[in-house]
C-alpha cells in the first residue's frame, strides 16, 4: 500500500532550502516495533494507545513514510494488535477510512482489483498555481478585508503548544433532535454541516461578546482536485477563514446566507490559510481566529471496530482521535442518522461546556426555524440551565435579613437612646455626643418642616466640613427631606448648574460661604439663623418620608460632559449599613472623615459608624497631608478609612507609620498599587485592606474583596455585599458565558437610585434584572 500511494512515500525537508519541499523516497519501509504486554495491565487495546499517546510522540517528518507501526500479541484474547501512528501530513480523516479499505483489499487477496490511484504531485502543483492564487486573494480581501481584530473566544488566542494540555469531550446529539435537524436542513434546501456551523458560529458570538465573528472550518479538499481524487490518499482536507455575522435576519434567513457562504469558501478550498489571513485587517502575528470546526462525514465507531474479514478473525481497532493546537476545536462527526460532537479545549476551558454550548444552541435554532423561523439568531440562547442558574442565582446568593422599612435617622436616633453620652463626632478636639448631636438635628429638622421640606424635597448642603455640617444632613433626613452636597471649594458655574438642576427648596449654608451661592436660591444659615432654628423642638419629629424615599442626591462628573445628579433612595443607604455590618465593622471603630460630602464614598464614613455607635472624627477642611493625616489618626485613635488609591499610595511613601492604629482601609475609585499593598502588609500583618467597588447609583459599595496574602496582580473587586447582586451581561442584557467578558450591572437594595433628568445614553445602561426576586 505504501508502494502504491507517493504520499505514502513522502518526507519533508527544509535545511538549506528556500522553503520547505516534500521528497517522495522510492522505497520507504514501515518501521513496526513489537511490544510484549501484560494481561495485568488491563485492555491491550487502551495499553498500546496510551503508550503511543500522540499527545507525547512526535514523528519526525524528515523520515518518510510519517507513519509508525506498534504490534504487541494479547495474552487476554489471542490476538495481535497493531498501532498505527500517523501524522497529519499523510493522512486525513477521509484518508483513513481509504487505508482501511486498501488494507483489507490487500489481506484478502483483493489489491488487483484496486484501481490506480491519483498522484498526489498534481494535487500539490494545482494548489500552487498563480492563477488561482490571484482569485483567492480577490475573495478572502473581499470577506476579511474590514475585519480588523481577531475573534478570541473566552479570551483564548494563542496557539497551544504543549498538546498534551488540551482536553476533550464527547457527546452525542440525540436521535429526535439529530432527525428534526436533518429535516430543516431539508426543508430550506441546505445541508446540515451549514446548520451546524451556524450553531458554531451562536457558541462563538456569545463566547466572544462579538456578533461578527470568524472562525477555521475544515474543508474535504476535494471537491475541485480532479479525476479519481476520491480514492486518493493523503492530505486533502484545509483550513480557512468563515466569516459569519449574527445581525436581526431570522434564523431562516441566516442559514441560507451561511449556507451561500460555504459554498462560495469551497470555490477556493485549496487557498493557504497564510494567504487568507493577509487579506483581513488583523496585523500579523496576531492570528485571525483562534476556533476550529471539522465537519466530517464520518462511519460510525462501531463499524470501525467490528467490521471481520474472511481471514481468522481479524478486526480493525477504532482510530485514536485527532488532536489539534487550536485553544478550542469542535468536530462534528456525521454518522449518517445522527451526529458526534468533539470538543477539544485549552486545559482552562471545560470541552463539555462546548458540547453543551452546541447542543443548546442547535436545539433553539431548531426550534425556531420550525416554529418562528424570522427569530434573529442572535437572540437565541445558547446557556445551559445549570449554568444560567450558577451564574445568576447561586453566585448571587446573598439575600439576608436588614430593616428595610426602617429610615436612616430612625437608626440613627435608636443608637442615641441606647447611649445618649457616647461620642459621636471629633473635630479639631472637640466633641460631640450622640444625644447633643440628636437634639440639634431635630430643632433644624422642625425649622426645615416650617419651610416645607418634606419627602423627596431636595435641601443643598453648602457648608465646610464641621459638626454644623453633620447636624445639617441629619436634620435634613429628620424633616423627610434629602440633602444635596454643593462643595464650597466648586467653581461657581458648577454650583450654578447644581443648583439649576436639582432644583432644591432652599440651602443650608455658612455666612461666610453665602456669596458662592446664586443671588436667587433661598438659603438658611446655620451660624447666623441658628437662633432661630434653636426655637424649635429638641423632640424627635414624627417620621414623614418611606424606605423609598430620597435620602440625598450626588452630583458625580458624568458621562456626557456635564454633571449626573444621582438620587439614593433611604433603603439602599440602609441595606448598605447592614451589609458593613455583615462585613466585620465593630460598633467601637472608629472612622475618619476626610471625603467631600460630593463624594459617596462619604456615606460609608459617616453613616457606618453612627449606626453602630461608634465615633466619627472629621478632618479638617483643605487638602489632605500626609504627616498631618497620620497625627490625627495617633491622636484620636482612628481605626477605619477610606481612601482613594493614589492618597494610600501617598500615605505609605511619606508617612506609612500613620496607619499604625488602623483595623481596616477601605481602598476604591481607581486601580490598586499592588506595590504600596504590600509594603503597608509587611509593615503591618494585622491591617485588613479591602478592595472596594461600586458606583454611585448603586449606592457607594457594591462589593468587597479582601486583600489577603500576596497579591502580585490587581485584586478582584469581590463578591457582591449582602443584598447585592453582580452581573456581567452581554450588549442584549443576558448572562454572558462564565470567563467571557462583558458589561458589569448590579442589582439588589443598593441599585435603586434615581437619575435626575436621565440621559438616554443612562437609560440605556439601566436594564430590569435577569432573576425576578422579591427585595
Amino acid at each position: 500500500m505504501i508502494a502504491r500511494h507517493d504520499i505514502l512515500r513522502t518526507a519533508i525537508v527544509w535545511e538549506a532550502l528556500p522553503e520547505p519541499m516534500q521528497l517522495v523516497w522510492r522505497d520507504a519501509p514501515l518501521v513496526v516495533e513489537e511490544f510484549s504486554l501484560d494481561a495485568g495491565d488491563g485492555d491491550a487495546a487502551e495499553q498500546l494507545r496510551l503508550r503511543f499517546d500522540p499527545r507525547k510522540l512526535r514523528l519526525d517528518v524528515r523520515q518518510a513514510p510519517m507513519l509508525r507501526g506498534a504490534l504487541a500479541h494479547d495474552p487476554a484474547t489471542r490476538r495481535w494488535l497493531l498501532l498505527i501512528l500517523s501524522h497529519h501530513l499523510a493522512l486525513d480523516h477521509a484518508t483513513r477510512d481509504i487505508v482501511v479499505e486498501e488494507a483489507r483489499a490487500h489481506l484478502l487477496g483483493e489489491s488487483g482489483a484496486l484501481v490506480a490511484p491519483a498522484p498526489f504531485r498534481g494535487f500539490v502543483a494545482q494548489t500552487r498555481s498563480a492563477a488561482s492564487r490571484a482569485e483567492h486573494e480577490i475573495f478572502f480581501r473581499s470577506m476579511l478585508g474590514d475585519v480588523t481584530e481577531p475573534t478570541a473566544p473566552f479570551g483564548l488566542l494563542d496557539i497551544v503548544s504543549d498538546i498534551a494540555s488540551i482536553g476533550s469531550a464527547r457527546s452525542r446529539v440525540e436521535p429526535d433532535m439529530a432527525r428534526r435537524l436533518r429535516e430543516r436542513a431539508r426543508a430550506i434546501g441546505v445541508s446540515p454541516a451549514s446548520l451546524f456551523h451556524l450553531a458554531f458560529a451562536q457558541v462563538l458570538a456569545r463566547a466572544s461578546g462579538r456578533d461578527d465573528v470568524v472562525f477555521g472550518t475544515v474543508l474535504f479538499g476535494r471537491m475541485h482536485s480532479g479525476e479519481g481524487v476520491e480514492r486518493a490518499v493523503g492530505l486533502y482536507m484545509n483550513t480557512l477563514p468563515l466569516r459569519v455575522r449574527l445581525g436581526v435576519e431570522g434564523a431562516a434567513e441566516a442559514l441560507r446566507q451561511l449556507h451561500v457562504s460555504l459554498t462560495e469558501l469551497l470555490q477556493h478550498e485549496h487557498a493557504s490559510l497564510a494567504l487568507a489571513q493577509s487579506c483581513s485587517g488583523v496585523v500579523s502575528p496576531t492570528p485571525l481566529f483562534s476556533a476550529l470546526l471539522n465537519y466530517r462525514h464520518s462511519r460510525p465507531r462501531r463499524a470501525l471496530s467490528a467490521t471481520r474479514t474472511a481471514l481468522d478473525e481479524i478486526g480493525w481497532l477504532d482510530a485514536e482521535e485527532q488532536r489539534t493546537n487550536y485553544p478550542l476545536g469542535l468536530s462534528i462527526d456525521d454518522l449518517g442518522d445522527g451526529f458526534v460532537l468533539t470538543a477539544q479545549t485549552q486545559s482552562r476551558l471545560d470541552p463539555e461546556r462546548i458540547c453543551a454550548y452546541m447542543n443548546i444552541a442547535l436545539e433553539g435554532l431548531v426550534e425556531a426555524l420550525e416554529h418562528s423561523p424570522q427569530t434573529p439568531v442572535r437572540t437565541i440562547d445558547i446557556l445551559p440551565q445549570d449554568e444560567r442558574h450558577r451564574l445568576l442565582v447561586e453566585w448571587n446568593d446573598t439575600a439576608a435579613d436588614y430593616p428595610q422599612d426602617r429610615l436612616l435617622h430612625e437608626l440613627f436616633e435608636a443608637q442615641t437612646a441606647r447611649a445618649p453620652e457616647a461620642v459621636a463626632l471629633v473635630y479639631e478636639g472637640a466633641q460631640l455626643s450622640y444625644g447633643a448631636l440628636n437634639e440639634r438635628a431635630n430643632r433644624l429638622a422642625h425649622h426645615l418642616r416650617t419651610l416645607g421640606v418634606g419627602p423627596d424635597v431636595i435641601v443643598g448642603l453648602c457648608v465646610e466640613r464641621s459638626f454644623e455640617m453633620i447636624v445639617a444632613l441629619l436634620g435634613v433626613l429628620k424633616a423627610g427631606g434629602a440633602y444635596l452636597p454643593i462643595d464650597p471649594d466648586y467653581p461657581r458655574d458648577r454650583i450654578a448648574y447644581m443648583i439649576a438642576d436639582a432644583a432644591p427648596a432652599l440651602v443650608l449654608t455658612q455666612e461666610h460661604l453665602r456669596e458662592r451661592l446664586p443671588e436667587t436660591i433661598t438659603t438658611l444659615r446655620l451660624d447666623a439663623d441658628w437662633s432661630e432654628i434653636a426655637k424649635d423642638s429638641a423632640a424627635n419629629p414624627a417620621p414623614r418620608a418611606t424606605s423609598q424615599n430620597l435620602a440625598y442626591v450626588i452630583y458625580t462628573s458624568g458621562s456626557t460632559g456635564k454633571p449626573k445628579g444621582v438620587g439614593v433612595v433611604q433603603s439602599g443607604v440602609v441595606a448598605l449599613l447592614a451589609a458593613m455590618g455583615d462585613a466585620d465593622v465593630a460598633p467601637d471603630d472608629v472612622f475618619l472623615h476626610a471625603a467631600s460630602l460630593s463624594f459617596d464614598v462619604s456615606t460609608l464614613e459617616l453613616w457606618t459608624p453612627l449606626l453602630r455607635g461608634g465615633s466619627v472624627v472629621l478632618y479638617p477642611a483643605g487638602r489632605i497631608e500626609a504627616h498631618a493625616l497620620a497625627e490625627l489618626l495617633w491622636r484620636d485613635g482612628v481605626t477605619t478609612i477610606a481612601l482613594p488609591p493614589l492618597l494610600f499610595n501617598h500615605v505609605v511613601e511619606a508617612a506609612p507609620d500613620a496607619l499604625r492604629s488602623l483595623r481596616r482601609i477601605f481602598i476604591g475609585g481607581e486601580t490598586l498599587s499592588m506595590k504600596h499593598v504590600a509594603i503597608a502588609r509587611r509593615r503591618f500583618p494585622s491591617l485588613r485592606i479591602d478592595n472596594a467597588y461600586g458606583p454611585t447609583e448603586a449606592t457607594c459599595t457594591a462589593s468587597l474583596f479582601e486583600i489577603d496574602g500576596d497579591v502580585e496582580r490587581s485584586p478582584p473587586i469581590g463578591r457582591p455585599l449582602s443584598n447585592w447582586r453582580l452581573y456581567i451581561l452581554d450588549r442584549d442584557c443576558r448572562p454572558a458565558p462564565i470567563g467571557v467578558a462583558g458589561e458589569l450591572y448590579i442589582g439588589g437594595a443598593g441599585a435603586r437610585a434615581r437619575l435626575c433628568r436621565t440621559p438616554r445614553a443612562h437609560r440605556r445602561a439601566l436594564c430590569p434584572e435577569p432573576v425576578r426576586r422579591s427585595g
